[in-house]
């Protein structure tokens, strides 16, 4: 299945991070400079197929499967801290320093990478990844909104499910009939019955994807299974802590450490995933060397939805 201007990567290869096997796609010729995309939640590498050949261009790109998602290894549990460092495991692998691009999810966790190993990071761009409104991602599902002491709450049953899901996990290797129910019903999931079926799913919280990109990106990010298909994520990524602590008023103060020069892109058009103004200005003001750039008719996926000029935009920065 093609898409215009989707280019498949030149290599594939497995690095071991903290004791899982993770995905990498590579782009590029293998003696330039080093560049390293990070997705987004429940995306996979394959959705920079389309920024990908243009940043290769001039670098070695590198784009990875997260841990849960795409053809990365499933964890028995989830955490935001095992994200960064598998991301600094990346880094770590490569021979010199390398400049670090991440979207949604991916660029916070790009920026708490450059954080921790600033040795290791050159340039850190992040692609409309400032972090959920201020009540939390209660604000885009129509929930209600919680108050801190709400969110707290329910992050520490995150941490707790986490380690029961551990201990469940770990206990089948000395009890085969033991079986973690939570995990079995979340894992287990109904399949879709065709591709299109489930790109359509997708579709309802993407809604200015194409349907030909989102054919194209569930044909890379989907496995089939009796009676269908399923996505090759794992559902417990987003159930037990693989979102994280995602507080915004702690994440921006955090922010103040950065060391490494950063760029935040974002699209100028409206989307039900976007961080708008004030508050986009507010968490950007907190990084001390932060230059902006905007993409015209361009949403959260801006670099899906123009992919040459968000290219262009990271390559006149990179190299400035």
């Amino acid at each position: 299945m093609q898409f215009p201007g989707a280019v498949a990567p030149a290599r594939r290869r497995i690095l071991r991070a903290l004791g899982l096997r993770l995905n990498l796609c590579e782009w590029g010729a293998e003696d330039a400079e080093p560049l390293v995309l990070a997705h987004g939640f429940y995306d996979h590498a394959r959705s920079f197929d389309t920024l990908a050949p243009l940043l290769a261009q001039r670098y070695r790109v590198i784009a990875y499967d997260a841990r849960g998602h795409g053809d990365s290894e499933w964890a028995a549990a989830y955490d935001w801290r095992a994200d960064v460092l598998d991301l600094v495991c990346v880094l770590r692998d490569l021979p010199r320093p390398a400049h670090l691009v991440g979207h949604s999810r991916g660029g916070v966790i790009a920026l708490d990478a450059a954080m921790m190993a600033p040795r290791l990071v050159r340039k850190v761009v992040s692609m409309d990844g400032f972090g959920p409104p201020t009540g939390g991602f209660a604000e885009w599902s129509g929930r209600p909104v919680q108050t801190p002491p709400m969110r707290l709450a329910a992050h520490l049953d995150w941490l707790r499910r986490a380690a029961w899901e551990t201990r469940s996990q770990s206990a089948l290797q000395w009890l085969p009939g033991l079986r973690g129910r939570r995990a079995r019903q979340h894992r287990n999931r109904r399949p879709a019955a065709s591709l299109a079926e489930l790109a359509r799913s997708r579709g309802v919280q993407n809604s200015r994807l194409s349907e030909a990109w989102l054919l194209y990106f569930t044909r890379h990010g989907a496995r089939q299974a009796p009676g269908g298909y399923t996505w090759k994520a794992d559902p417990l990524a987003a159930r037990l802590g693989g979102v994280g602590p995602f507080q915004p008023e702690w994440t921006a103060m955090g922010w103040r450490r950065i060391k490494t020069p950063m760029l935040a892109v974002w699209g100028d058009s409206e989307d039900v995933w976007r961080i708008a103004e004030p508050l986009r200005g507010e968490r950007l003001a907190e990084i001390p060397q932060c230059d902006c750039a905007e993409i015209p008719n361009a949403g959260h996926f801006l670099h899906i939805e123009q992919p040459a000029e968000t290219a262009r935009a990271l390559l006149d920065w990179l190299s400035a």
